[in-house]
């Protein structure tokens, strides 16, 4: 099983992503993790990625396949968090499941108005201890001891892709490169859209049940 979240940056693809692998034993894998431990490690990739996301910017499909696609070749029944981004990755990704006998089972994408992710972003706060990296957010899910992780204790930080000016121009990116994506997946028949506002009675578990929904009706 393969299923890709898509959605702008803050819409909650990692949060929902966690309980969707739960429930169907996947794994997630997410490239912004593997952005952040790739620059971690100052490896040759990792370094020439940062010069784009600490900008804002889309790590350019080159650099972005170069890190995926040994990984995705090898790997079984996985969430797709961050990946494809442009059209140039989607039939990177098409081509190289169907070489191993294999094909996406479903799209899901999470739609937020911009004002309410410039809000929710602005508002998370993550782990800094690398091996927990848990999410919070201080209006919607606030930890239960302020600044200070429920999971491991360590101090809660704001990353700097979470910052209001960072997060507008993020936006702007993903409307110009990644929306594509929605009618090229429309197209092939696997998008599937929940739309949130999060001042809506809108939950974590509503978005999550819908989510649960359109997969049980995909396999």
């Amino acid at each position: 099983m393969y299923i890709i979240m898509l959605g702008a940056p803050g819409t909650g693809k990692g949060t929902i992503g966690k309980e969707i692998t739960k429930k169907y034993n996947l794994t997630q894998f997410s490239t912004g993790d593997l952005f952040r431990e790739e620059i971690k490690n100052g490896t040759e990739l990792g370094i020439e990625a940062d010069k784009y996301i600490s900008e804002g910017k889309l790590v350019p499909d080159d650099i972005t396949i170069s890190m995926v696609e040994s990984s995705l070749s090898k790997a079984d029944n996985l969430l797709l968090d961050g990946f494809p981004r442009t059209i140039v990755q989607a039939e990177r990704l098409k081509k190289i499941l169907n070489e191993n006998g294999k094909k996406v089972t479903v799209v899901i994408d999470l739609s937020v108005p911009d004002e309410d992710i410039i809000k929710r972003t602005a508002s998370r706060v993550i782990c800094s201890n690398r091996n927990c990296r848990a999410s919070f957010n201080t209006i919607f899910m606030p930890p239960k001891q302020e600044g200070i992780c429920d999971i491991c204790g360590s101090k809660l930080i704001v990353r700097d892709d979470d910052k209001p000016e960072t997060t507008k121009k993020r936006l702007e990116v993903y409307y110009k490169n990644t929306e594509p994506l929605i009618d090229y997946y429309k197209n092939e028949g696997l998008l599937e859209k929940i739309d949130i506002n999060i001042y809506s009675p809108t939950t974590k578990e509503d978005t999550t049940n819908k989510a649960f929904s359109i997969i049980d009706s995909r396999i």
